[in-house]
């Protein structure tokens, strides 16, 4: 083949990779006698705990509080049990790309222009990431004021359910191999803790290729114990007021069903009874906004009756920001999402994504393209603000038209640690249903353009190791593979092919998301230590929503481990032990 014709095949390679991303749950639905549709609840209910939000941290809380109490756990999506879209890893992608009212996710586009999903689907974002488990680093955990025991007791809690050790590809063997050249040292093992160095880490995939989410851990909740409600939306937390300087004090909520019936779900008479708020990064601030918490001139813009003014909720709103370089293969690879990672000394996680030829998903006709894909937004060579609908189409169509000899590579990709930059959150509508306006001000501070800038050099280093030869084509310059990717041909804007890309540009101009998003109630700030809302009574946020910083390369192991951690610090400070 000639050089030219090399290229012209490469092109079509990265055109094609570049386009996708998704997940899985376990397939068959365990025999849950808790779980309802809304449709069939009372009009009117009582219990101990109220729980909204049965994701990542709503699950495992709501199952350990139901060993000694009355709990009600509300869910606006449904099962995902079932659903091969969501349980099976080879259809990684199909809910993300999902964009109909009854998707187990639902996009959001921040105001940076990078497109984004937030979960509604029992289980939360375990039914739609990549699958990649670790915990927070050492450090994280000590910052946290977390008791380190309870919490090496929680995360076990968790990965004897959901936690699997991958099988190693050759593509992945060549990514861990080839950080150890380049000095991400020393290589840790397979091990589910953050360390300094390379590491083979978890998955929630089985060896069968099924995913297992925090839904599964309802598997250790007291079936008599445990009310959990699906498609049941929201509208807002009740407060009253029991003396005359006295701070509102949560006692219930409005939920609507899917018919749109209205119901209401009040605590039981007790001063330790509790509505806990699990609704993720984007569903916690938003949710205490519309019930009358957040910054006043906000609330009183959307007319809704302030019930405390607190600033800050919907402030510090983070996203990690990913970049990827794609290195287009020689020879076929393997099927594959994060399982390897370098953890640097300066600040950035390096992992890697592959697909051998991104065969027709399962479920659908249409091709699924993994973790790259315009389906769900991943258009990292389309500038941010440049991320409309209409690009993502002219993306797809381009891609469903190349050979599929052409989709034949990997993508190397580094997040940064943090990050640094924060941004806010604010409300569009009056309705749960609709997004809220989200900013995350990638790159705002130059601490986080320095380690992405840092992370791709290493990356250069990667493709240019002994270990990875055989993963890319002799002719193939690095500066060529970024301008590569900066310039693939999915798009209709003006190439402008140079060798000499700045890497703070390719890092401003090919931002994506990696799904990691938190902030909006942070401790100290929103919630104390305890998660317990400041100037609120009965009423306490316990998601992601709550960090300031994502904990480890992936939050969800972190997620499903506070939602353990919590539910037996409340039952102790319940049962008075």
């Amino acid at each position: 083949m000639s050089t030219l014709g090399s290229w012209r095949l490469v092109y079509a390679a990265f055109a094609g990779f570049l386009l996708f991303h998704g997940f899985s749950a376990s397939e068959n639905a365990p025999n849950y006698s808790f779980m309802h549709n809304a449709t069939s609840a009372p009009f009117l209910s009582y219990y101990d705990y109220i729980v909204v939000g049965g994701g990542t941290a709503g699950c495992p809380l709501a199952a350990t509080l139901s060993h000694r109490a009355n709990v009600l756990l509300l869910e606006r999506g449904g099962s995902p049990y079932g659903d091969p879209n969501i349980t099976k890893l080879v259809n990684f992608g199909a809910s993300l790309s999902d964009l109909s009212p009854w998707s187990p996710s639902q996009r959001f586009i921040s105001t940076d222009g990078v497109i984004n999903s937030r979960a509604r689907v029992l289980g939360g974002g375990s039914c739609l990431n990549a699958g990649f488990y670790t915990r927070a680093s050492p450090e994280y955990i000590r910052q946290a004021g977390w008791d380190g025991r309870l919490v090496n007791q929680s995360y076990e809690w968790v990965e004897k359910l959901v936690a699997f050790e991958p099988h190693l590809g050759h593509w992945q063997s060549a990514v861990r191999n080839g950080l150890l050249e380049v000095g991400v040292v020393p290589f840790n093992g397979f091990t589910f803790d953050h360390i300094n160095g390379t590491k083979v880490g978890g998955t929630i995939f089985d060896e069968q290729g099924n995913r297992h989410t925090a839904a599964d851990l309802l598997e250790y909740a007291n079936p008599q114990g445990l009310t959990v409600l699906l498609y049941a939306t929201v509208q807002k937390i009740l407060f009253r007021f029991r003396g005359r300087r006295s701070r509102p004090e949560a006692y219930g909520v409005i939920f609507r069903d899917g018919s749109g019936t209205e119901h209401r779900a009040y605590l039981k008479y007790g001063f330790k009874n509790e509505i806990i708020i699990s609704a993720g990064a984007l569903g916690s601030p938003q949710l205490l906004m519309l019930s009358g918490v957040g910054p006043v001139a906000h609330l009183r813009a959307h007319n809704i009756p302030v019930v405390l003014d607190q600033p800050l909720v919907g402030q510090g709103m983070c996203d990690n920001p990913m970049n990827a370089v794609f290195v287009p293969s020689p020879i076929p690879v393997e099927v594959s999402l994060i399982e390897v990672v370098g953890i640097t000394h300066f600040g950035s996680y390096i992992e890697a994504a592959s697909g051998e030829t991104f065969s027709a998903s399962v479920t659908t006709t249409s091709r699924n393209y993994g973790m790259f894909s315009p389906k769900i937004g991943q258009l990292s060579t389309v500038p941010p603000k440049q991320r409309t609908p209409e690009a993502i189409a002219r993306a797809v169509e381009y891609l469903d038209n190349l050979d599929q000899a052409a989709l034949q590579g990997g993508f190397i990709l580094e997040k940064i640690m943090g990050p640094i930059s924060t941004g806010h959150l604010e409300l569009q509508t009056r309705n749960p249903d609709d997004n809220p306006s989200v900013t995350f001000n990638y790159f705002q501070h130059p601490l986080d353009l320095q380690r992405c800038v840092q992370g791709i050099q290493t990356i250069g280093k990667i493709v240019e190791s002994e270990s990875f030869s055989k993963f890319r084509y002799d002719y193939m310059s690095w500066p060529g593979l970024v301008n590569l990717t900066e310039h693939s041909p999915i798009n209709l804007l003006p190439r402008h092919y140079n060798s000499s890309i700045p890497l703070e540009t390719f890092c401003r101009d090919t931002v994506m998301t990696i799904w990691h998003y938190h902030g909006g109630c942070q401790v100290s700030r929103v919630v104390d230590p305890d998660y317990k809302v400041l100037g609120v009574q009965a009423l306490r946020v316990i998601d992601g929503s709550t960090f300031n910083y994502s904990p480890g390369t992936n939050p969800q192991a972190t997620v499903m481990m506070l939602g353990r951690y919590m539910g037996v610090k409340i039952l102790r400070e319940r049962l008075g032990n």
